[in-house]
């Protein structure tokens, strides 16, 4: 596949916006004016390796209009991500087609339900939007202390809507937000399909999903193909989808796939697709761990952990193992005030009876937070150095 070509006046995100992040809306309001490439967002993901997503304008300007669709109408954005990843990005992107500027939380700063209260005072539009992740939204409705601030949680209820990303939140996270009368929307998509563009599970206008069973290339979309199936590896489909890769024509191609007039992205994730079209995320494709010759899935275990009421947060991972090669390992936030053994004790019964004793992690840490990317994302490499 031919190497992509950028054009010079592109705005390239390497790295974090010094300064104001509304800096960069002149340069947006340039290329998003012109057709072809855009942006680049410079992404590792959870993996730690570099890539350089292609974002044309047309892309952008579809993932807005599918957004503003879905949410019922445009409005006054709060910009509580880092500008240069992709859900930060959209909130400047998504200003710029309302035609409004959003209010700026300090990119430098840790996010404080205090911070969080303040900023959302100095929007100016009652109709307002916010992106967050489950960490933020944790920090406000479950803080540690155990006592919420009152003005940051009548700050998450004047929004018409909280979009959720980032990383998949707790069913108690979720429930919390109810209960509090919060309209959040859960999101999944990544940086080469403009972010999310599932919204609770149901893809936005324009974007189809494509549940493989293969396993490998030929798991692809393939032309009168359709319906649901899985659980398989997950394909995103429409206008939303990237260009490809910058310098990388090899991960481009691995990745990026036309289909009669259609653009799809591969994703690394496994997921299952209801006969009614709504997406169920189990977790990445590369997320087995072979323990003693028996395959687990980490996403299916953390799952269950996170059901519990006192599991604040949980990441399931595999590390090295002399005895059996790999063992199940859980990094566990409890509730302030759980007694840690007792927990553990219950965890293993639970994922016992759902996925049998192979699954039971063999090795446990218990953190007060989970170490995360700036994206909002566990840090997958400090949690295995945790567990190890």
């Amino acid at each position: 596949m031919a190497e992509l070509i950028v054009p010079d006046d592109a705005v390239v995100l390497d790295g974090p916006v010094p300064g104001d992040p509304l800096s960069l809306f002149p340069e947006l309001t340039r290329v998003l004016g012109r057709a072809g490439p855009a942006v680049v967002v410079r992404t590792s993901g959870s993996t730690g390796r570099a890539k350089r997503t292609v974002l044309t304008r047309d892309a952008l300007a579809a993932s807005s209009m599918a957004t503003a669709v879905r949410t019922g109408g445009v409005g006054q954005w709060l910009l509580a991500l880092p500008a240069h990843h992709i859900a930060g990005l959209q909130v400047l992107v998504r200003s710029l087609y309302a035609g409004t500027v959003p209010e700026v939380m300090d990119p430098a700063a840790r996010f404080t339900p205090e911070a969080f209260a303040t900023a959302a005072e100095e929007l100016k539009d009652p109709v307002r939007f916010t992106s967050l992740v489950p960490t933020q939204l944790q920090r406000i409705l479950e803080p540690e202390t155990g006592v919420r601030n009152g003005d940051a949680v009548s700050a998450l209820k004047s929004f018409h809507a909280v979009l959720l990303g980032g990383s998949a939140p707790s069913p108690r996270l979720l429930g919390a937000a109810r209960d509090a009368d919060v309209r959040v929307v859960t999101t999944y998509g990544m940086s080469e399909t403009c972010g999310g563009c599932v919204y609770d599970g149901v893809p936005l206008n324009g974007v189809s999903v494509h549940v493989g069973t293969a396993g490998g290339d030929d798991d692809a979309p393939r032309a009168g193909v359709g319906g649901p199936a899985g659980p398989g590896r997950i394909w995103l489909g429409g206008d939303v989808v990237a260009a490809g890769y910058a310098g990388d024509p090899e991960q481009t191609a691995r990745h990026f796939r036309e289909v009669a007039g259609t653009r799809w992205y591969r994703t690394d994730d496994v997921g299952e697709l209801s006969a009614e079209g709504v997406l169920t995320v189990h977790g990445r494709a590369d997320d087995v761990v072979n323990t003693g010759a028996v395959k687990i899935s980490a996403g299916l275990v953390t799952g269950v952990l996170t059901r519990h009421p006192a599991v604040r947060q949980a990441l399931v991972l595999g590390v090295p193992d002399e005895e059996w090669g790999e063992a199940v390992a859980a990094a566990v936030v409890a509730a302030a005030g759980t007694d840690r053994e007792g927990l553990r004790v219950e965890l293993a019964d639970a994922v016992r009876a759902e996925h049998g004793a192979a699954a039971v992690p063999r090795r446990w840490a218990w953190p007060d937070e989970l170490p995360l990317l700036p994206t909002g994302k566990p840090d997958r490499a400090a949690v295995a150095r945790l567990l190890t």
